[in-house]
């Protein structure tokens, strides 16, 4: 480690020179917190995000109160952060009235949430598998007729609480579905946790066979079974350019108990520099912004990274 709390660079030849995080901390990791968290606390999150030079920060869900209480703020939040110079703001919908509501206010950016299992389909969207795809179609073409930018999550790629293990046709035939609707980029989701980076290989050689391309792919990593950045590093080998993140570790899954948070920002951000891999972010700042949260939640960052280095500044 350098004097300056940052890893020794050993460069990886067959990786990419840059790395895109799409950070989800602001949505993703705040969506499960008991207690309100005030809209200017996350309106500052994501002023201190983008300050820490993350150019993609995942702002709000436009769903229902009832669903996710801690994001019925979608309307007060995004014109508090919209501004934010340099910075792109996607946001969550789950339908044509989610839709609207982002479109009235400017969104520029928005996601769909799909499942690759029947049970989690019915958990989180309460329909069949099929049925939320029915769902996304008018919503995603309307996105796409206003110029908006659309990306397709696709949750339990790689393992199901109530299926096991999901086979790779079926995550396939979702992530397809998104394409062909007219998705500009899929995120594959490991929610909960349990992919192997064999497992990740495979699925996206799958996804290549069967016309995605790889520069339309993103991953988001659960940490439940310590293999987040080794699946990472495996879809980093296949040339993936696009990695989700939360800042801190915050955040899981509301629906699927067992999974015990996204990988961090921070960890995340270790490894690529330590591989030479731009990344565009300050970890100094990042960690300060983390620590400012997790301050405001009352408990420390679940991030090694963010305590090893907040400890090293003691």
């Amino acid at each position: 480690m350098t004097a300056e709390g940052l890893p020794m660079v050993v460069p990886a030849s067959d990786l990419p020179a840059r790395v895109r995080i799409h950070e989800v901390g602001a949505r993703d990791g705040l969506q499960n917190e008991k207690t309100a968290v005030p809209t200017e606390v996350k309106a500052e999150f994501i002023r201190r995000l983008a300050d820490a030079g993350l150019t993609t920060i995942e702002a709000t869900s436009f769903v229902h109160p009832k669903w996710v209480p801690q994001l019925a703020d979608a309307e007060q939040l995004f014109p508090l952060a919209k501004d934010v110079p340099g910075v792109e703001l996607p946001v969550l919908v789950p339908n044509q009235r989610g839709l609207e509501r982002a479109l009235a206010l400017g969104a520029e950016r928005i996601a769909v949430f799909a499942s690759a299992t029947e049970s989690f389909a019915k958990a989180n969207l309460n329909r069949s598998l099929d049925e939320s795809l029915a769902v996304f179609a008018p919503v995603v073409r309307r996105a796409k007729d206003e110029g908006v930018h659309v990306r397709g999550y696709v949750s339990m790629c790689f393992g199901d609480p109530w299926e096991g293990a999901v086979p790779l046709h079926q995550v396939a035939r979702v992530c397809t579905a998104l394409r062909d609707m007219g998705c500009d980029e899929l995120s594959l989701g490991d929610t909960i946790g349990v992919a192997t980076p064999g497992h990740v290989l495979e699925l996206l050689s799958l996804l290549n066979e069967e016309g995605v391309p790889t520069n339309t792919i993103g991953v988001h990593f659960h940490d439940t079974y310590g293999q987040a950045l080794a699946n990472t590093y495996a879809a980093l080998e296949h040339g993936v350019t696009t990695v989700d993140a939360s800042a801190g570790g915050l955040g899981g899954c509301p629906y699927a108990k067992s999974a015990t948070g996204n990988l961090a920002t921070e960890d995340l951000v270790w490894m690529l520099h330590g591989l030479g891999i731009e990344t565009g972010v300050d970890l100094g700042r990042l960690t300060a912004t983390s620590v400012w949260m997790a301050e405001r939640l009352g408990r420390p960052s679940p991030s090694r990274t963010v305590r090893a280095l907040s400890h090293k500044d003691q």
